[in-house]
């Protein structure tokens, strides 16, 4: 089995911390989302990023995938010590494991195919169609709009003579306004066909909003990081904003700090009550050093506006 390294599929290095780690996945997996990339192996490389992920942004996994590395990482052919256990096995719901790779379910298991119980052979008799469960991927721009997405998937095909195989079933699927990440949608009917007269299975499409390079999601609130010189922070201005529906025009007021919260009414992602808001989080940036001009600037403003940003340590002393 081809030991998978998680840390070369991602692009960090080994000692990276979490958010490093997140901000390489998100740029992945817009890369090579199957929706959008252009590359001939996008479906393959996505799926590879999406493992990576799911192992390394957990303790737990990545603690115990680090300990593999160091055992078994430069043999040509990896298997698992022996005896060896994940504690961080599945627990029935993974959602992610589906179509990961048989390294990933050696050592942490793996859940049954959604749908692939009860088709290896013919039932003698009439049943119900299994369920069928698969991801939907959304990207937050297409909750905004009311179009439909073309989703396909596998379903169980029987011949006369009772043999399995499977063919490739095609839908376009309208998104509900309001849907959040990890939601179940039912389409009745449309999962795999019974036996005999067996009604048909119905399928369950579980909502994955895919990661933006902009916006952190908050229930159905956007987050966004806004960064602004000192002089912007300190006398105020107006500066360009995206958001998912167009660029707009945000007041920063005067004597704004740092990680202050400005609220874009409406500017969210669509909710079945309400329309969720997006908040500016201001981030003061420093220019690059300067000339001695400008260092000279910096030095009369210390001398005309004198304060001790670090006051209350002596209060609390």
């Amino acid at each position: 089995m081809e030991f998978k390294d998680y840390y070369k599929i991602l692009g960090v290095d080994p000692d990276a911390d979490s958010k490093a780690i997140k901000v390489a996945y998100r740029k992945l997996a817009r890369k090579y989302h199957p929706d959008v990339s252009s590359h001939h192996d996008a479906e393959n490389q996505f799926k590879e990023v999406s493992e990576a992920y799911e192992v390394l942004k957990d303790k737990t996994k990545r603690a115990e995938y680090d300990e593999l590395r160091l055992y078994g990482g430069a043999q040509q052919e990896f298997r698992p010590p022996p005896g060896w256990q994940s504690s961080a096995r599945s627990d029935g719901d993974g959602y992610q494991q589906r179509d990961f790779s048989d390294f990933f379910s050696s050592i942490f298991g793996t859940e049954e195919r959604a749908g692939a119980r009860g088709f290896e052979h013919r039932q003698p008799f009439s049943q119900r169609g299994q369920d069928i469960e698969t991801d939907l991927p959304v990207f937050l721009e297409e909750t905004l709009s009311k179009g439909s997405k073309t989703i396909s998937y596998h379903l169980p095909h029987y011949d006369n003579e009772g043999r399995v195989s499977e063919v490739k079933k095609t839908l376009n699927v309208k998104i509900p306004p309001g849907v959040v990440d990890g939601e179940r949608i039912r389409l009745k009917g449309q999962g795999a066909p019974g036996v005999g007269n067996g009604a048909y299975g119905d399928l369950y499409l579980r909502i994955r909003l895919v990661p933006h390079p902009l916006f952190d999601v908050e229930g159905h609130n956007l987050i966004i990081t806004v960064p602004v010189a000192p002089w912007e922070a300190a006398l105020g201005c107006k500066v360009t904003m995206p958001t998912l529906s167009g660029e707009i025009k945000l007041t920063i007021p005067a004597n704004s700090q740092s990680g202050q919260r400005l609220r874009v009414k409406g500017k969210g992602l669509p909710g079945r009550q309400h329309q969720g808001d997006l908040y500016a989080v201001l981030k003061v940036v420093m220019p690059p050093s300067g000339s001695e001009s400008v260092k000279s600037h910096w030095q009369q403003l210390a001398e005309l506006a004198p304060f001790n940003p670090r006051a209350e340590w002596s209060d609390a002393s």
